[in-house]
C-alpha cells in the first residue's frame, strides 16, 4: 500500500537526514514510529484499565503465593 504526505522542505530534510543518521530506510522510518505509537496508546489503554480494576479490588499477591496458586 502506497501512502503519501505532504511535508514542507525542512521535515523533509530532517526525515531524510534521520533515516540516513540511522541507515534505515524513510519507510521502515515511518512504518517504525506509527508501530510505536500505536503500541504506546494500546500499552496506555491496558494500563488505565489494570488501574480500574486495582481501584475496585486493590488485593495483590506475593510471587510466592502465585507460584503456589499455579503449582510452579
Amino acid at each position: 500500500m502506497a501512502i503519501s504526505l505532504r511535508l514542507s522542505d525542512e521535515e523533509t530534510s530532517l526525515i531524510k537526514n534521520y533515516a540516513s543518521l540511522h541507515n534505515i530506510s524513510i519507510s521502515e522510518l515511518f512504518r517504525q514510529a506509527v508501530m510505536e505509537k500505536i503500541e504506546d496508546e494500546y500499552d496506555l489503554q491496558c494500563y488505565e484499565k489494570a488501574m480500574k480494576l486495582y481501584s475496585e479490588d486493590q488485593t495483590t499477591y506475593t510471587l510466592d503465593e502465585v507460584e503456589k496458586e499455579l503449582g510452579l
